[in-house]
C-alpha cells in the first residue's frame, strides 16, 4: 500500500462512527476528540476524507426528509404554488441559518482550538447528558409549523451554532432547544435535521474551497467510497432511530452514555 494511504478497515470503521454520531445526540466531534486522545498514534486522513463523510451524511438527511425538501424546493422556486406551510418552514429554516452562519463565521476559528482540549470535549458531554435528560422529562408540546415564529428559528439556530464545541451534540441541542421552545418533538426532530442541511453543506464547501483536493494524492478511493456508503447507510438509519427514541421520550439512554463516556475521560485526564 502507498505509504500515507489510511487502511480501508480505518475509514470504514470512521465511515460508521460519523454516520452513528453526526445523528445520534452523542456529538461526533467530542468522539473524535477522546479517539485522538485515546490512540496517540492515530492520525485523521484529512480534509477531503472528512468532505467525504460529510457529503455522505447530507445525503442521509436529503433522503430521510425527501418529502420535506421537496416541499421546500418548490417552496423556492414557485412560492405561490406551494404549500403555504412549505413556505413558512422554508423561511423558519432561513431564518435559523442565520445565527448558525454569523457563528460559523465570527467564532469558528476560536470554537475549533477546543478540539485540541480532551476535558473541554468531555464536560460538554456531560452538558449534552443534561440537556437529553431534561428534554425527556419536558412536558407535552403541542406547537405546530403555524404558531412557530421567528424567534424559535434564531433560538434554535444559535444552538446549532454553539455546536461546533467538540462534546455538544447538534440534533441532541438543536431537538432540545426545540421542545423547550414549545415545538411538538416530531416538528423539532424535523426542524433540527432541516436547519442541518445548510449547515452541513455549508461546511462541506468550506472544506473544499479552503483546502481543495489537499492530500488526494494518497487517497485510497476504495476506502473512500465504502466509507461514504457507510455513513450514508448508518446515518440514514440513526435519524429513524433518534425519532423513534425522541417520541418514546428515552434519549435518558444516551443521557446516561455522555455522562457516564465524559466523567471517564474527566477522571482519567486528572490522573
Amino acid at each position: 500500500m502507498q505509504a500515507g494511504v489510511t487502511p480501508t478497515l480505518t475509514l470504514a470503521a470512521l465511515g460508521i462512527l460519523q454516520g452513528l454520531t453526526e445523528f445520534l445526540p452523542v456529538s461526533s466531534s467530542g468522539h473524535l476528540v477522546i479517539l485522538q486522545a485515546l490512540l496517540p498514534g492515530f492520525q485523521e486522513p484529512g480534509v477531503l476524507f472528512h468532505a467525504t463523510v460529510h457529503l455522505a451524511t447530507l445525503g442521509a438527511v436529503l433522503a430521510y426528509f425527501r418529502g420535506d425538501v421537496a416541499g421546500l424546493t418548490r417552496a423556492a422556486l414557485m412560492p405561490s404554488r406551494a404549500d403555504p406551510a412549505a413556505v413558512r418552514l422554508l423561511w423558519l429554516v432561513a431564518a435559523g441559518t442565520v445565527p448558525t452562519a454569523l457563528i460559523g463565521f465570527f467564532l469558528a476559528e476560536p470554537l475549533e482550538r477546543l478540539f485540541a482540549s480532551v476535558p473541554t470535549a468531555a464536560s460538554m458531554l456531560l452538558l449534552t447528558g443534561a440537556l437529553l435528560f431534561a428534554t425527556d422529562r419536558a412536558g407535552e408540546r403541542t406547537g405546530g409549523i403555524a404558531g412557530m415564529g421567528v424567534t424559535q428559528a434564531l433560538a434554535i439556530g444559535f444552538v446549532q451554532g454553539a455546536a461546533i464545541v467538540p462534546g455538544i451534540s447538534r440534533s441532541g441541542a438543536t431537538v432540545a432547544a426545540g421542545v423547550f421552545c414549545g415545538l411538538e418533538r416530531g416538528l423539532a426532530l424535523r426542524y433540527s435535521f432541516l436547519l442541518s442541511i445548510p449547515a452541513i453543506a455549508g461546511a462541506f464547501m468550506l472544506q473544499l474551497t479552503t483546502h481543495g483536493f489537499e492530500g488526494a494524492a494518497a487517497v485510497n478511493l476504495p476506502g473512500y467510497g465504502l466509507a461514504f456508503l457507510l455513513a450514508f447507510a448508518v446515518g440514514y438509519a440513526s435519524i429513524g432511530v433518534l425519532l423513534k427514541v425522541l417520541l418514546s421520550r428515552k434519549l435518558t439512554w444516551f443521557a446516561f452514555y455522555c455522562w457516564i463516556l465524559g466523567a471517564t475521560v474527566l477522571v482519567s485526564c486528572s490522573t
